[in-house]
Parts: C-alpha cells; sequence; structure tokens
C-alpha cells in the first residue's frame, strides 16, 4: 500500500455528478496502490435547501469502495468531531470538493483540525470559487475554506482566475475535467433509442435530436435553446430537443413559454432526476449535446458527451470553448436563440459523422491518472 488518500465530498448515498466524480476518482486512487476512503455527508443541504426532489441515489451502493457519511454541514459539533477523527487518521492527503461557499465554513473548520497532525497535506479541487448564483457570505466563506487548503485543482482557466483572487501564491494546476468511463461504454444509436421507447420516450429511429442533460436551472439556459427551437429555420427540419434532467427551480416558467411558442409536439421531457443506469441511454440516443449556458466555468456533462463520442454545441461563455474546439468536436454559439439556431442548422449540415475524428483524438486528454498524478505533485 502506498499510503492513504481520503477523498472528502459527496458520496453515495448522495447521488449527482459530484458523488459520480469522487467515486471514479477514488478508484483510480485504488488501482493506483492507495487506501482511498471517501468522507461524504451525513447531511450536505438542509431539506429547505435543497432544489430538488431528493438528495439520494436509488441506485444499489458501489461495489468496492469504503464511502463514510459522517459531515453535517450545518452542525459546528460535528465539524469539530470529523476534524479530530481525521487528524487522528492522519492520512497522507485529503482532496477536498469544492463547489458551493455554503461548505465553506464546514469544511474549512474539519480541515483546520486535520492540520494540526502536521502531516496531512491538504489539496482542494475547486470546482467553482465564485458561484454562479451569487449570496451573502460567499466571499468570507470561500476565503475559510481556502486558507485552510495546502494546493488547488481547477478544471478551467475561469476557475484558475478566479481562485488567484483569493489566493495568488499557494501551488494550483489546472487540470481537464477527466472523462466520465463509468457508465459504460456507447451503444448503438438505434438500440439506445429503443431503449428510450421502452421508457416511454417517443423517440424514433429516424428523428433528427438534440440533448439538453443535467439539473435544469437558470444559468443553464434551457429557455434559450428553446427560443432556438422556435426558429423557423429548426423547425421547418423537425428536429427535435430531448430535456433529460431535474428541475432545479420552478418548472411552471418553462412550461409557460413551450406553450407560447407552440413547440410542445418538437419535444421529449423527462424532467425527473436520471439514474446512472440510464445515463448511457439518453447520451447515444441523441445526435449532439447541446450546452446553451449563460455562464460557465466547466461542465460534467462535456466530459460525457466525449466519452460517448457525441458532438457538441455549447456557449461561448467560461471554459466551454477551450473544452470544445470549434468546428472541431463540435460548435460554439453566443448565448442567444438566433446564434443557437444557427449552430443547430450548421451541425446539421456538417452531419455528425464529420466531428467523429476530432473528438476521439481530443478525449485521450482527458484521463483520470492524470489528475491523480497532479494531485499527488501538488503534495509534495
Amino acid at each position: 500500500m502506498k499510503g492513504t488518500v481520503v477523498i472528502m465530498g459527496p458520496g453515495y448515498p448522495l447521488r449527482g455528478g459530484l458523488a459520480t466524480f469522487d467515486q471514479r476518482l477514488a478508484r483510480e486512487f485504488i488501482k493506483e496502490g492507495y487506501a482511498c476512503p471517501i468522507y461524504s455527508f451525513s447531511l450536505q443541504y438542509p431539506g429547505f435547501l435543497f432544489p430538488g426532489t431528493t438528495q439520494y441515489s436509488t441506485d444499489p451502493p458501489p461495489e468496492g469502495l469504503t464511502i463514510l457519511s459522517r459531515i453535517n454541514s450545518i452542525n459546528p459539533f460535528n465539524w469539530w468531531s470529523v476534524g479530530e477523527e481525521l487528524r487522528r487518521l492522519r492520512p497522507d492527503i485529503i482532496v477536498v470538493r469544492y463547489w458551493l461557499p455554503l461548505m465553506g465554513p464546514a469544511l474549512g473548520t474539519i480541515l483546520r483540525r486535520v492540520r494540526k497532525n502536521r502531516h496531512t497535506r491538504i489539496i482542494a479541487i475547486t470546482d467553482n470559487v465564485i458561484p454562479h448564483e451569487k449570496r451573502p457570505g460567499d466571499k468570507p466563506f470561500t476565503r475559510y475554506f481556502l486558507k485552510a487548503c495546502d494546493g488547488y485543482i481547477t478544471m478551467s482557466e475561469k476557475v484558475m482566475l478566479d481562485l488567484r483572487t483569493f489566493q495568488p501564491i499557494k501551488p494550483a494546476q489546472q487540470v481537464a475535467h477527466p472523462l466520465y468511463d463509468n457508465f459504460g461504454e456507447p451503444i448503438l444509436q438505434t438500440t439506445a433509442r429503443q431503449l428510450l421507447r421502452d421508457k416511454g420516450v417517443a423517440i424514433d429511429d429516424k428523428d433528427r435530436v438534440l440533448l439538453f442533460f443535467g439539473f435544469i436551472r437558470k444559468y443553464k439556459g434551457l429557455d434559450i435553446v428553446l427560443e432556438a427551437m422556435a426558429d423557423p429555420r429548426v423547425a421547418d427540419l423537425g428536429i427535435k430537443l430531448l430535456v433529460a434532467g431535474e428541475f432545479y427551480e420552478e418548472a411552471a416558467p418553462y412550461h409557460e413559454l413551450i406553450n407560447r411558442l407552440g413547440i410542445g409536439d418538437r419535444l421529449l421531457l423527462r424532467t425527473d432526476f436520471i439514474p446512472d443506469s440510464e445515463v448511457r441511454d439518453y447520451l447515444c440516443a441523441a445526435d449532439a449535446v447541446i450546452q446553451p449556458y449563460r455562464n460557465a466555468t466547466q461542465s460534467g456533462v462535456t466530459p460525457l458527451a466525449y466519452h460517448f463520442e457525441k458532438p457538441m454545441i455549447v456557449s461561448n461563455v467560461g471554459g466551454l470553448p477551450s473544452l470544445v474546439p470549434h468546428e472541431q468536436v463540435g460548435l460554439v454559439a453566443e448565448p442567444e436563440p438566433r446564434a443557437m439556431a444557427d449552430a443547430i442548422l450548421r451541425f446539421f449540415v456538417l452531419g455528425g459523422s464529420y466531428f467523429l475524428p476530432a473528438l476521439r483524438t481530443e478525449k485521450e486528454k482527458y484521463s483520470w491518472s492524470r489528475l491523480v498524478e497532479t494531485i499527488l505533485s501538488l503534495s509534495k
């Protein structure tokens, strides 16, 4: 055994992209010869702050991983006890996820206790430093957390720039978000569409289908692509939009927009949480993935699209253009309806096979081993 690495962040039975990422990263550390438990949350969000239907997965627990539901994000007594537990455990490295300033007080306090052992190195994976949706306390909570860490990893240039406004000196490296390769290998589009039909999705093998995938929040711009779908040029081609993901805000305005635009017959709505066991089917059923975000750091949907070799249509915001080279692995457009409609039309002129060679070359950059190597180098 090379040593012990603790990942501090969401894990099963919590659901979502952060938990999926942490579990996949733990497997990579184990593969490299490290013990790697995950210290997850016994309470991640108070119920009134959680925008979805449930925080918990209905999938079976992942095999071969140790996931401990220890951290209560709002109980200071818990922060002290978890910090003491980890201080005594003396892991060689703690890899801590930071995605929301609300977590700053809990994680920052735990890490300050751990540091008293004068052994453990603390590396933060900062998904966001300045959040998409700003709230009071964001800056002091973030500053408190970041001071407790020895080094940082970002997955986009935008987050690196944000990080350096808080921590200009401590070591930090940018690493591309690795591929989500834990949802199975790609399957034929016709097979995927049949599996979706079996679940009640009215998708035909001849349909031209764009996929909007993931939690629905204002910054992700679903309304932008809905308006692009109403563009007469897009309508004339009969293009369909498959929306697969849970509303994390009020759904009524979106349904009102759909009715006003008159596009309901070209939408395929699966607006509940998509379990891990079905992710592959949605990605493989689509012709392309569309990300019309208003702002972005990086996106977990992008490495999903890379893994399943799906071209992307993305907004020209944040880290997305650097992840999706224009007219190579996808198309980049301004986050407004006309520009998105232009990109949709351009995609179907070029055809999905046009993008495949670059997708297969580009995806080689996004490895979990590279992320592990970067964490280990920062911890020295």
